[in-house]
C-alpha cells in the first residue's frame, strides 16, 4: 500500500456569518475557486496534476447545491480535465474529503487530489436543506431527535461540566486565538480572500471577540433552555431516551458555542513518488483515518469512540499523540474528550478554535487538519491528532506524522 502524505494546506480567514460580514457578496463557488487557485499557485500545478477534488459542504442546497467541487474547478485556473466530487458528513466534511483522498492515495487510485471544503452560511442557511433526520417524524421521533444546542447541554449535564467550566473554556479559546494571530501562528496558511479586481476582502479571522472574560459570558442567557424547556420542549424527549436524568442543564449560549461563519479550506494530498515527479517535499504522513456512528440524541460524543477507533487500529496510544485539534462545537464537547482522555489543555487546540474564530461546516475539518501541521511545525512535536463531533450521531479523526 502507498503511503499518503499532505504537500500543502490553506484556508481562508473566516467570516462573521453574516450579511455585514465581509464574505457576504463571495459565492460558496467564488471562495472554493480561490483556495483551489491558491493551492495550484503554491504547488506550481500544471494541467491534470491532480486526479480530482474532493470537496465538502454540510448544506448542499442553492448555490452550494449540485456539485459544487465540480463547479468550483471550473471556476478556478485548474485543468477542466480535473474532475469534482461533493461530499457531505456535515461538520465532519473537510476533514472526510481529506481522509477519502488519502485512501484513494494509498489504494493507488491516483497520485494526488485536493480536498477540502467550504461553508457560507452567511448565504446558505443552516437547515435550509430541510434534511429527514429533523422534520420527517417517521426518522425523527424513532431517533428521538433534539437540536444539537441539546445534544451539547445533555453531554455537559451527563458528565458533569458546569457553566463555569463552558465559559472557562470558552475564554481560554478566545485568548489562544488572540496570541496566534498576534504571533503569526496562521501567518503559513492563510489564504486571503479577494474580489472581482483582486483587492483584498478580508485577511484576519473578522468573529475573534479578544474581550471575551468570565463577566461577559456570565451576563449571556442559555441559548437552548426555551427550546429545551417550553416550546418545542425537546427536554422532555431527551429525557425519555435518557430516563436517569433528571433535568437537563442548559450551560451553552452564544459565547461558548462554536460562530456561524463563512469559510473554504484546502489540503493538497499525494504520493511520495508524486511529490517527486512535481518537485514538491511532503510535509506530513496521513498515518491514520476514522469514522464511527454513535448515539443520534446525544450525537456530539463521536470524538472518543472516534479517537478510541483511530488509536486502536493503528497500533497506538492516546500517549503517543504530541498535539490534539478538537472541534470546539461547543465547550461540553471538548472538555469531555479531555475528561476521557485525561490529556492536558497545553497539548490541546493550542491556538483556540471554532468558538473564537468559527466554524465554516464543511471546511473545518480541512481547517483543523492545517492548523494542527502548522502547530507541529512550529513547535517541533512529531505527532498530531485531529477530530470532530458529527452532527445525527459521527465522529471522524485523523493521524498525522511529520516526515
Amino acid at each position: 500500500m502507498t503511503d499518503a502524505y499532505i504537500f500543502d494546506a490553506i484556508r481562508t480567514p473566516r467570516g462573521k456569518g453574516r450579511k455585514d460580514g465581509a464574505l457576504h457578496e463571495v459565492t460558496s463557488v467564488s471562495l472554493s475557486a480561490q483556495v483551489l487557485n491558491g493551492l495550484k499557485d503554491r504547488s506550481n500545478l500544471d494541467g491534470l496534476a491532480v486526479e480530482d477534488v474532493i470537496w465538502g459542504n454540510a448544506t448542499q442546497v442553492a448555490e452550494q447545491g449540485g456539485c459544487l467541487a465540480r463547479t468550483a474547478v471550473l471556476a478556478s485556473e485548474l485543468d477542466e480535465g480535473i474532475p469534482g466530487l461533493s461530499i457531505n458528513r456535515f461538520c465532519a466534511s473537510g476533514m472526510e474529503a481529506v481522509n477519502l483522498a488519502a485512501n484513494q492515495v494509498r489504494a493507488g487510485a491516483g497520485g494526488a487530489y485536493i480536498a477540502g471544503g467550504v461553508e457560507m452560511m452567511s448565504r446558505v442557511a443552516m437547515g435550509s436543506d430541510g434534511a429527514a433526520i429533523a422534520v420527517d417524524p417517521s426518522v425523527a421521533f424513532d431517533s428521538y431527535f433534539v437540536p444539537q444546542g441539546i445534544s451539547a447541554d445533555i453531554i455537559a449535564t451527563e458528565y458533569g461540566i458546569s457553566r463555569d467550566d463552558a465559559d472557562a473554556f470558552a475564554v481560554e479559546s478566545q485568548k489562544r486565538a488572540a496570541k496566534a494571530w498576534e504571533e503569526g501562528r496562521f501567518a503559513k496558511s492563510i489564504h486571503v480572500v479577494r474580489d472581482v479586481n483582486g483587492l483584498p476582502i478580508l485577511e484576519h479571522d473578522e468573529y475573534m471577540r479578544p474581550g471575551t472574560d468570565m463577566q461577559s459570558l456570565g451576563a449571556l442567557k442559555p441559548s437552548f433552555k426555551d427550546m429545551g424547556e417550553t416550546m418545542p420542549g425537546f427536554d422532555k424527549v431527551a429525557m425519555l431516551k435518557y430516563p436517569h436524568l433528571a433535568a437537563i442543564n442548559h450551560v451553552h449560549h452564544a459565547g461558548n458555542s462554536s460562530g456561524i461563519v463563512d469559510g473554504a479550506a484546502g489540503v493538497l494530498v499525494g504520493s511520495r513518488e508524486w511529490g517527486e515527479a512535481h518537485g514538491l517535499k511532503p510535509r506530513a504522513r496521513i498515518r491514520a483515518t476514522a469514522k464511527i456512528g454513535t448515539d443520534p440524541t446525544i450525537m456530539l460524543t463521536g470524538p472518543v469512540p472516534a479517537t478510541e477507533k483511530i488509536l486502536r487500529e493503528s497500533g497506538m496510544a492516546i500517549s503517543d499523540i504530541d498535539l490534539f485539534e478538537v472541534n470546539e462545537a461547543f465547550s461540553s464537547v471538548v472538555l469531555r474528550f479531555m475528561q476521557a482522555f485525561d490529556v492536558d489543555h497545553s497539548k490541546l487546540n493550542v491556538n483556540g478554535g471554532a468558538i473564537a474564530m468559527g466554524h465554516p461546516l464543511g471546511a473545518s475539518g480541512a481547517i483543523i487538519i492545517g492548523t494542527l501541521l502548522d502547530e507541529m511545525e512550529r513547535a517541533d512535536r512529531e505527532t498530531g491528532l485531529a477530530t470532530l463531533c458529527v452532527a445525527s450521531g459521527m465522529g471522524a479523526a485523523t493521524i498525522i506524522e511529520r516526515v
